[in-house]
C-alpha cells in the first residue's frame, strides 16, 4: 500500500474521493513494481489487493455504489467533451457566417452567364445521405444519452457540469427491455434534429442565393444531403418484424412529415391550398395509423383486412406523393408577399423534394440466402448460386427468366399469405410505393452478396412486382470473399443487358460497404485497404461499361467504434477516412456523380444528432467534407501524426498510393495474421467463455441471428456470435485484437517506410489513428489477467500462499473445476502469439499510449467482483441434478458468468417460500416433503450474488464509456 494512503476498519461508508485515490494509487505503485519484476501481473496484484479488501470489510457494497458514481461522474464527463470535440460544436457552427460552407458554396460559383443553373446542378442533387440504423448498439440507457447530449452542446464545462452529475446518478447499463418501437423512437428524435439541421442549411444557403441573385433565388430547390433510417425496414438476419409492422413505421414517419409541414407553413392566404392538401392528408394518415397493428402482435386475418381497407380508402386523401404538396408550395412561394414567408415556404420545399412523403428516407434490407429462396421455385436448378461450378447455368437461367417476366399484381391477401421472406419484402415494399409513398425508389439492400446472380434475381423479383423502376438493388460486400469478389459480382450483373438498362433508367448504382464483419475477421485496417482498392476499382467498371453518366452511390455502413470502422479523432476524420480524398478526385475526373452515405448506428450514432446543436455541427462538417473539392479547401494535415509534417505534405499528393507494394504488403500481412487469429481456437475461447456475459443485451434485434437450429451453448468460433457483441467483449476484455494485432509483423516488414508514411501520409496517418486509439483502450496485462483468472494453476498456486481460513478449499474446487473446462493451454497460446505482435508493433510505434489508471481500475475492480461471485459459488449446497444439470455442471457454468441462469435454476431447486402444499388434507396419509425453506442460502449465497453481478454489469457500462462505444 503507497505511503500516506491507510484503509479504514469500521462500518462506515468511505469517502468515494478518497476511496478512488486510495485504488488509484494501487494500480500506479503496481505498475511500477511490475517494471522490476517481469513476473508479476500488477492488475491481478490489484485485484487480490481489493479481494482482501472485500475480505476484511475495508470495502464495502455502499462504499462501491459511492465509488461508481465517481467513476461514471469523470467518465460521462469525458465522454460528453470528447463529443463536444468530435462534431466540431467549437469549431464554427453559424451556417449564416460568411466563412461557413453555404456563404462559400454561392461565392465560388465565377460570376457568369449561367451562374445560378451551376450552383442549381452543384445543389439540387443529393450528395450524402445521413442513415440512422438500428443495429444492436443501444448500450446506454436512453436518459443517460439524452443528458451525454445535453451536456456536450453546452460551451462551458461549469454548465455541463450539474447535467453529467444527473446522468452520473443513473446506471449506465442499456435500459432492460427495448423494443424495435424504442428504437424507432430513438431514430426518429436523431432524424428531426437532422432535418432541422438541414433546414438551417438549405435557409442559409438560400439566404447567400438570395444577396446574389435577388430577383432568382426562389427558382433553387438545395437537396444537398438527405436524412434516411432503416429501423423497421432491416429483415436481415431476423423474423420478429411482421409486414404490418413495417408498413406503420412507414406511416409514422409520413405522419412526422406532415406534422412538419403544419408547424412550418406560414398561415397566410398564399399557403391555403397545400395547408388544406397537408392536413387532410393527415387526418387520413392518423385514421389509418388508428387501426394499425401493434408491434409485436400476430393480428388476425380480420385485423389484417381492416388495415388494408384503411390504406385503401384513404389512399386518395392521403396522399401517395409529394407532388401536389411540392406543386402547392412552388405556388406559395412565388405569391407570398413577405420575403421572411417565401424564406420558410422554400426551405420547407426543399425537405419535401428531398424526402417525399417521409421524415426519413427508408433503406429496406435482407439476406441474399433470401433472395435465392424466393427464385428457387420459379428456377429449375439445382446447387447454390454462389458455387463456382453452378455460376454460368444460374446466370444464364435468371437471363432467360428475365427475358420473359410479366409483372402481376399485388393486394394485402396475397402479402398476408406470402410466406417467402423476400418476396414478401418486395411485396411490402410495392404495397408501400402504391398506399404510402411513392416520391422515390427506395434502398434494397442485400446482405452477404457474393455472386452476380443475386442482383439478378433481385432485378427478376423487382419487374415481377412491378416496382423495378421504383427500387435501388445494392450489394452488400463485407466478407473478405466478397470484398475480393465484388468486382466480379458487378461484372457479372453488367454483362446482362437487362441489369445495363435497368441502371441506365434508375440512373444509380448503388453499392453498400461494411466494416463490421471485414474488421473482424480480416483486421480494420485490413479492411479499409480492401474497401478502398474496390472502391477504386468501381470508377473503372463504370468508366470501361460506358456508364459514367450514372451517378456512383456508396453507402459505408461502419459502427460507432473502431473495431467497425468509426474513426477516433473527429468526425472530419471519420468521413475522410470512408471516403478518401485520392478515389473522390478520381470520380471526378472520371465524370462520375458520387452520393456518399454513411451510417449511425444506436444510442452512440444518434449522439451526434442528439440536439439540435449537435446535429447542426455535424451538417457543418459533413458539408466541409462533401464539398471541399468544390471550394478548393486543402485537407488540414492532422494533428497526431508521429512528427511535423514535410513541407506540402497534403492528400492530392499522397505518397501512400505511390508505395503501392509497401501498402498492399503491409495491408496483405495484417489481414493474414488476423484471419489466423479468428481460426485460432484460444481467440474462440477468450471471447466465448464469459465475454458474452460480461455486457447486457443492447437492442431488439436477437443476440444470434434466428434460425431454426440454434446454436451451440459454447462458442467455438467467433462466426457463432454477431459482429457488435464480438468487438464489445474486446472493449471488456482490454485488447482491441481486432484493431491491433497483425499491425506489428506489418509495421516490421519495412520499418524505415512504415515510419515515413506515418510521417508523411495524411492517408496511412489517418487510418493508423485508430490503432493509436485500440492502443490506448488496450493493456496485455488487463488481458493477461482474465486469462489467468480461467487458469487453473493460478488458482492452485494462490491456494498455496492464501493465510485466510477456508480459502484454501474454495480455490482448490475453483481450481478443479477451471480443469474440467481446460481452457488455459489454447489462451496461454492466445496470449503468446498477440504479445509477441504487440511487442513488433511496439518497436515500430514506440509513441503508442497506455491505458489510462481509470480504466485499468475499472478492469481490477470488476475481476475482484468476478473472484468473490466464485467463492461464494462454491458453497452452494449440493443437490440431486435438476434438468439435467449436476452441481458440478451448475459451477461450471458459475465461471462462466451465466449468473441469471444459474440463479433462476438455484431458485427453483432451493426455494425460499415453503412448500404450498404443507398443512392440506389430501385424504391420504402424508408423503414426504420438503418442510423447510432456503432463506439462509438466499440471503448469504444467491443474494450477495446477484448483488455483485449487478456491479460487474454496471462497470461493463463505464468501460464501454471509457472506450467509446459499444460494440
Amino acid at each position: 500500500m503507497p505511503e500516506g494512503r491507510s484503509m479504514r476498519t469500521d462500518d462506515q461508508s468511505r469517502n468515494p474521493d478518497e476511496l478512488e485515490q486510495h485504488l488509484l494509487g494501487l494500480i500506479e505503485a503496481s505498475r511500477e513494481q511490475s517494471s522490476e519484476d517481469p513476473f508479476r501481473n500488477p492488475v491481478l496484484a490489484v485485484t487480490l489487493a481489493i479481494t482482501r479488501r472485500f475480505d476484511r470489510g475495508e470495502i464495502n457494497a455502499a462504499d462501491l455504489e459511492a465509488l461508481f458514481v465517481r467513476l461514471r461522474e469523470q467518465s460521462l464527463s469525458a465522454r460528453a467533451e470528447r463529443l463536444r470535440g468530435y462534431v466540431g460544436l467549437d469549431a464554427g457552427t453559424d451556417l449564416a457566417a460568411d466563412t461557413a460552407m453555404p456563404a462559400r458554396l454561392v461565392a465560388a460559383i465565377p460570376r457568369r452567364a449561367g451562374d445560378l443553373e451551376t450552383l442549381r446542378d452543384l445543389v439540387g442533387r443529393t450528395a450524402f445521405a445521413v442513415v440512422f440504423t438500428a443495429h444492436p448498439t443501444f448500450g446506454m440507457p436512453k436518459a443517460v444519452a439524452a443528458l451525454i447530449a445535453q451536456a456536450a452542446s453546452e460551451a462551458e464545462p461549469d454548465a455541463r457540469a450539474p447535467i453529467v452529475a444527473k446522468a452520473a446518478a443513473l446506471s449506465t447499463r442499456p435500459d432492460p427491455v427495448i423494443t424495435l418501437d424504442d428504437e424507432f423512437e430513438q431514430a426518429c428524435i436523431a432524424a428531426n434534429h437532422g432535418r432541422n439541421a438541414l433546414d438551417a442549411f438549405n435557409g442559409a444557403l438560400l439566404d447567400a442565393a438570395r444577396e446574389r441573385w435577388p430577383d432568382r433565388w426562389t427558382e433553387l430547390v438545395p437537396k444537398p444531403f438527405a436524412i434516411a433510417s432503416w429501423v423497421g425496414c432491416d429483415t436481415d438476419g431476423r423474423t420478429d418484424i411482421g409486414w404490418w409492422d413495417t408498413l406503420r413505421y412507414r406511416l409514422e414517419s409520413k405522419r412526422m412529415q406532415l406534422d412538419r409541414v403544419m408547424r412550418q407553413l406560414p398561415d397566410i392566404p398564399a399557403t391555403g391550398v397545400v395547408r388544406e392538401l397537408t392536413q387532410g392528408a393527415l387526418s387520413a394518415v392518423n385514421r389509418q395509423l388508428a387501426v394499425a397493428p401493434r408491434l409485436g402482435t400476430q393480428p388476425s386475418l380480420e385485423a389484417v383486412h381492416r388495415f388494408a381497407l384503411a390504406l385503401i380508402i384513404e389512399r386518395e386523401r392521403a396522399q401517395t406523393d409529394a407532388g401536389a404538396i411540392l406543386a402547392g408550395l412552388a405556388g406559395a412561394v412565388t405569391a407570398a408577399p413577405d420575403e421572411a414567408d417565401r424564406r420558410t415556404i422554400a426551405v420547407l420545399r426543399s425537405g419535401i423534394a428531398t424526402h417525399g412523403l417521409s421524415n426519413a428516407l427508408p433503406h429496406f434490407r435482407l439476406n441474399a440466402s433470401q433472395i435465392h429462396n424466393a427464385v428457387r421455385r420459379v428456377i429449375d436448378l439445382d446447387g447454390e448460386p454462389t458455387d463456382a461450378a453452378q455460376r454460368r447455368s444460374h446466370l444464364s437461367t435468371i437471363h432467360t427468366l428475365l427475358n420473359d417476366v410479366r409483372p402481376v399484381a399485388v393486394d394485402f391477401g396475397a402479402l398476408a399469405a406470402e410466406r417467402a421472406s423476400a418476396a414478401r419484402l418486395m411485396m411490402t415494399i410495392t404495397q408501400i410505393l402504391k398506399h404510402v409513398d411513392g416520391t422515390h425508389p427506395v434502398r434494397f439492400l442485400i446482405a452477404e452478396t457474393e455472386t452476380g446472380y443475386t442482383l439478378l434475381a433481385a432485378l427478376w423479383l423487382a419487374r415481377h412486382y412491378g416496382i423495378a423502376d421504383k427500387v435501388e438493388i445494392t450489394p452488400l460486400f463485407e466478407t473478405a470473399s466478397a470484398l475480393e469478389q465484388g468486382i466480379r459480382v458487378l461484372d457479372d450483373a453488367l454483362r446482362n443487358p437487362h441489369w445495363r438498362q435497368y441502371l441506365k433508367r434508375i440512373g444509380r448504382l448503388t453499392v453498400q460497404f461494411g466494416y463490421s464483419d471485414s474488421g473482424r475477421y480480416v483486421g480494420q485496417l485490413a479492411a479499409t485497404f480492401w474497401i478502398e482498392r474496390l472502391r477504386l476499382r468501381l470508377t473503372e467498371l463504370l468508366v470501361q461499361n460506358d456508364l459514367a453518366g450514372v451517378e456512383l452511390a456508396i453507402f459505408d455502413t461502419h459502427g460507432e467504434s473502431i473495431g467497425r470502422g468509426a474513426h477516433p479523432t473527429s468526425l472530419r476524420d471519420r468521413l475522410a477516412y470512408l471516403a478518401p480524398e485520392d478515389a473522390r478526385r478520381r470520380n471526378r475526373g472520371a465524370g462520375i456523380p458520387v452520393r456518399l452515405e454513411s451510417s449511425f448506428q444506436g444510442t452512440d450514432g444518434y449522439l451526434l444528432f442528439g440536439t439540435l446543436p449537435l446535429a447542426t455541427a455535424s451538417v457543418a462538417r459533413i458539408a466541409e467534407h462533401v464539398f471541399a473539392l468544390d471550394v478548393a479547401e486543402d485537407d488540414a494535415f492532422a494533428d497526431y501524426v508521429l512528427s511535423e509534417p514535410r513541407a506540402g505534405a497534403d492528400e492530392t499528393d499522397d505518397p501512400i498510393y505511390g508505395e503501392a507494394d509497401f501498402a498492399a504488403e503491409f495491408f496483405t500481412v495484417a489481414r493474414q495474421d488476423m484471419e489466423s487469429l479468428v481460426d485460432d481456437v484460444g481467440y474462440a475461447a477468450l471471447l466465448g467463455t464469459f465475454g458474452p456475459s460480461l455486457i447486457d443485451r443492447t437492442g431488439s434485434r436477437p443476440v444470434a441471428r434466428q434460425s431454426d437450429s440454434g446454436g451451440p451453448a459454447m462458442i467455438t468460433h467467433p462466426r457463432q456470435m454477431r459482429a457488435i457483441p464480438n468487438n464489445a467483449i474486446l472493449h471488456q476484455l482490454g485488447y482491441l485484437a481486432n484493431s491491433l494485432h497483425g499491425m506489428g509483423r506489418a509495421a516490421g516488414r519495412a520499418p524505415d517506410l512504415f515510419r515515413d508514411m506515418r510521417r508523411d501520409s495524411v492517408r496511412f496517418s489517418r487510418a493508423f489513428r485508430l490503432v493509436q486509439h485500440a492502443a490506448a483502450v488496450s493493456d496485455l496485462d488487463v488481458l493477461r489477467a482474465y486469462i489467468d483468472t480461467l487458469d487453473p494453476a493460478v488458482w492452485l498456486e494462490r491456494a498455496r500462499r492464501t493465510q485466510k481460513d477456508g480459502r484454501r478449499d474454495e480455490l482448490v474446487v475453483i481450481a478443479g473445476a477451471l480443469e474440467r473446462l481446460n481452457l488455459a493451454p489454447s489462451l496461454r497460446r492466445l496470449f503468446g502469439r498477440l504479445t509477441t505482435d504487440w511487442l513488433s508493433l511496439q518497436q515500430a510505434a514506440p509513441d503508442l499510449r497506455s491505458m489510462s489508471v481509470r480504466l485499468t481500475l475499472l478492469h481490477a475492480i470488476r475481476l475482484a467482483l468476478i473472484h468473490r461471485i466464485w467463492f461464494l459459488a462454491v458453497h452452494i449446497p449440493g443437490f440431486r441434478p435438476q434438468a439435467g444439470v449436476t452441481r458440478d455442471q451448475l459451477l461450471e457454468r458459475f465461471l462462466r458468468l451465466d449468473i441469471e441462469g444459474c440463479l433462476t435454476l438455484l431458485d427453483e431447486i432451493f426455494p425460499i417460500t415453503p412448500d404450498p402444499t404443507l398443512g392440506l388434507n389430501f385424504g391420504e396419509p402424508a408423503g414426504p416433503r420438503d418442510v423447510g425453506t432456503y432463506e439462509a442460502e438466499h440471503s448469504g449465497l444467491f443474494q450477495p450474488i446477484r448483488r455483485m453481478f449487478v456491479q460487474v454489469r454496471e462497470i461493463s457500462g463505464m468501460i464501454q464509456h471509457e472506450v467509446g462505444a459499444f460494440g
